[in-house]
């Protein structure tokens, strides 16, 4: 298995308990009684947006206001962990929530105020974040036996929405002011060059204080690390060359593809795409519509990595049950016998729901199909507190009860840049990114 895939894999962690308790929308069994009949498409997307978004700010942690990594605790690592790239697209949804009026922009700032200030005091290595931190304490939890320091692609998400953040939150406030302020320092604080191991021509995933670069993994695409490379090119202090991504990033047997799979050419990356976050979690503010580059058009490369993911579920090779044209997406979730990154080249007939609504910019007819027969079909199997629960499994009669931060928030995002690009806007407006991207050789508008 390929050793993205694997670190896929490791994305359990493990949280309970809720705390803020509101009035907001709960499953439509209980309260709504929403029917297809009696509530509007765009009135359907605001009620899923909103009910996930609660994963963001009632379950948020009391101390630091950062997103628990998941809703239920497994392993015995109890209800402290937090995520710093499950965080980033929490900061994504709270920016969501404050423009279309679910909390007021005052609040939202002091609550981004918060966790900032948490942040700065927080453990950090080169200026770079771990996996998960002690929510209370902001002391590293390990992700693994030596995956105890660095995390740079976890953090490169946690920035994706920082800096939105900062683009967003441009009053002349004291609030505001200090959050920008604050956003600014911590970004500029990290050493992205660091993490070319000495100088190596490619960016390295981790590094500890403990175990140096014993993870040893150099990060070459195609796959969901895209914006950690153009992020580390756009940085103020400490930035990458343009060879790092020309000669590491893009230099991997799995970053060209070229061929056709159920009619649609893929540009980039492994057959039939990989699981679909692939094309989701750099792009929550990686706006892909105008993006190219000397080896892709990504709005190509993700529109048609999400068409073949859906057409695969159509034709349904292994008649796994629930297959079908208002029922696809395969990525990474819980699954029946732990954590999986699901693909059609790695499917075992469990369908996440997050992965045909975060597709909803690529395929918006398809992804409202199955976002209606989650809802409306499926009801409290699928749907609770929270919005969509992780997944599930008909062939096993398996349905998850939990809800993971890069889940949930993708959802409230990827809706967003749907309806109004908000996210995208954002972050293609930071002047660091703009320049990052020129030195990469992209085109942009």
């Amino acid at each position: 298995m390929n050793p993205i895939f694997r670190s896929c894999l490791l994305f359990v962690s493990f949280l309970l308990s809720g705390i803020f308790p509101v009035n907001a929308q709960q499953p439509k069994e209980k309260i709504s009684g929403y029917s297809a009949q009696s509530i509007s498409d765009t009135a359907l997307l605001t009620l899923v947006q909103k009910q996930s978004f609660r994963y963001f700010w009632e379950f948020a942690h009391p101390i630091s206001g950062m997103a628990r990594e998941r809703s239920n605790i497994a392993f015995d690592y109890g209800n402290e962990v937090i995520t710093t790239g499950g965080t980033g697209f929490g900061v994504m949804s709270i920016i969501v929530a404050a423009d279309r009026g679910w909390i007021s922009r005052d609040t939202a700032a002091k609550h981004l105020l918060k966790m900032i200030k948490f942040l700065a005091k927080a453990d950090a290595y080169h200026g770079v974040f771990p996996h998960w931190l002690n929510g209370a304490t902001g002391k590293t939890i390990p992700f693994g036996r030596k995956d105890d320091g660095a995390d740079l692609v976890e953090t490169s998400y946690l920035f994706q929405g920082l800096l939105c953040a900062r683009q967003y939150f441009t009053k002349n406030t004291a609030t505001e002011t200090e959050l920008r302020n604050r956003i600014g320092w911590l970004w500029d604080e990290i050493e992205w060059n660091w993490f070319t191991k000495g100088g190596e021509e490619v960016l390295y995933w981790h590094w500890s204080p403990n175990n140096g670069w014993a993870m040893n993994f150099p990060v070459r695409g195609f796959n969901e690390c895209l914006i950690m490379y153009v992020l580390a090119a756009s940085a103020n202090r400490y930035p990458v060359s343009a060879n790092v991504y020309h000669r590491g990033w893009v230099q991997s047997s799995f970053f060209t593809n070229g061929k056709t799979f159920y009619g649609y050419k893929l540009p980039l990356g492994f057959d039939y795409g990989g699981p679909l976050f692939f094309s989701q979690y750099s792009f929550l503010g990686l706006d892909p519509r105008h993006l190219k580059d000397n080896y892709a058009d990504y709005w190509e490369q993700n529109k048609n990595h999400t068409l073949i993911n859906h057409a695969y579920c159509l034709d349904n090779p292994k008649k796994f049950k629930g297959y079908g044209e208002d029922s696809w997406g395969l990525t990474a979730s819980d699954t029946y016998t732990g954590y999986d990154a699901h693909s059609p080249t790695n499917d075992h007939g469990t369908i996440s729901p997050t992965a045909a609504i975060s597709a909803f910019p690529y395929t918006p007819e398809y992804s409202m199909k199955a976002l209606k027969h989650f809802y409306f079909d499926l009801g409290n199997k699928v749907w609770g507190e929270y919005g969509f629960k992780d997944a599930f499994n008909e062939t096993q009669n398996w349905w998850a009860d939990s809800y993971l931060a890069i889940d949930q928030g993708p959802q409230i995002v990827m809706i967003e840049n749907y309806r109004s690009g908000l996210i995208w806007k954002l972050f293609m407006s930071c002047p660091e990114v703009q320049s990052g991207l020129t030195k990469l050789g992209f085109s942009y508008k």
